[in-house]
């Protein structure tokens, strides 16, 4: 067997190395650009009361908050439930600071920590004001200024399986890995269009099924409706296999990586599984949710813990590569096929 050119050698090599810089890139970015910016906070006061907050917050976070005012405690809840909002804000005699542990526990942590600094700010201002007015002779010597509390309350919490969000977090990517196992096996494996569009639903129906039946039935990660989860997680596991299978029916043997590529090094970064979209730099928290991994995480964080939010979007983005990576099957399939001309037979003389 003759040996590899010197330059073809070095080329795979440098190649390989590529390939572990942009893997590495991939799977560290998300960490190291991930940071508080623009998350959405519902503040319920006066018009003074939420200049104030949103002064006091740009001073210790400057472009960390996006701040919406609403009229009440009730709209505030709604708007977290709808995942409008990722916390609130309560103004007044009874100062209250809303979190939603099950949208992300970065969020949750974050606002925890800032009920402790308006606590501290408010009874600091309240000591300050009760000590002036003694001075002017308004109040008598002695007068001890109230003490604030500012009460801190989960409106949608995690359930005590999964209390600090871990599993939810941590399920995404056997999604990713799942779709892409089923993808590469019956590519490799199985031939014929029709052949492999039904190993494609039958592999995602078993492996949903089964997932479903770990994430939910035994460590109660996932809540709300079995049967939704469960086609969730099937479609999910079909969007990302027949991407694969279809690029591999167009282009390939080269297709089984590109699909990868795509799902493991763009998708998977983006997917914002375990921090706030608002945590990504922008736009590519948005970008994510067009991708396999981040429409899956988030429809299924959605249908466990927030069934008021709209869910429209995951279930078409998944549907849509699903549909995408059958037309490339059915392409691939068609743009394959060999064209033989028989030539007509002459007539034999009798």
């Amino acid at each position: 067997m003759p040996h590899t050119k010197w330059s073809r050698a070095i080329i795979i090599a440098v190649g390989a190395a590529a390939v572990v810089t942009l893997i590495l890139i991939a799977f560290i970015w998300p960490s190291l650009t991930s940071t508080v910016r623009n998350v959405p906070l519902a503040v319920v006061g006066t018009s003074s009361e939420v200049s104030s907050v949103t002064t006091q917050l740009d001073d210790k976070l400057a472009g960390g908050f996006v701040i919406t005012k609403v009229p009440s405690r009730a709209s505030a809840v709604h708007a977290i439930k709808t995942r409008d909002e990722l916390g609130a804000i309560i103004m007044g005699g009874s100062p209250e600071v809303l979190v939603a542990s099950a949208a992300g526990t970065p969020v949750s942590q974050l606002l925890t920590q800032l009920a402790a600094q308006i606590q501290a700010t408010a009874n600091a201002s309240a000591q300050a004001a009760v000590a002036q007015a003694i001075a002017a002779h308004h109040a008598p010597a002695g007068t001890i200024a109230p003490t604030i509390t500012v009460t801190v309350t989960d409106v949608v919490p995690l359930v005590a399986a999964d209390s600090r969000g871990v599993g939810l977090a941590a399920a995404s990517f056997p999604l990713v890995l799942g779709g892409m196992l089923g993808g590469i096996m019956i590519s490799l494996l199985i031939t014929g269009v029709w052949r492999r569009l039904i190993s494609v639903i039958v592999y995602a129906v078993i492996a949903g099924a089964a997932v479903v039946a770990v994430m939910q039935g035994w460590f109660g990660v996932l809540q709300g409706s079995v049967l939704l989860n469960a086609a969730a997680v099937s479609l999910a596991m079909a969007a990302t296999a027949a991407f694969i299978v279809g690029a591999n029916a167009l282009t390939g043997i080269a297709g089984i990586p590109l699909g990868s590529v795509v799902t493991m090094l763009i998708g998977n970064p983006l997917s914002s599984a375990t921090a706030p979209i608002a945590f990504m730099p922008q736009p590519w928290g948005q970008v994510g949710q067009y991708f396999v991994p981040g429409a899956s995480a988030t429809l299924l964080r959605d249908l466990s813990y927030f069934p008021d939010a709209g869910t429209l979007m995951p279930w078409l983005v998944l549907a849509g590569w699903t549909v995408l990576g059958v037309l490339a099957m059915v392409g691939g399939h068609f743009r394959n096929q060999e064209v033989v001309h028989v030539p007509a037979l002459e007539e034999q003389p009798a």
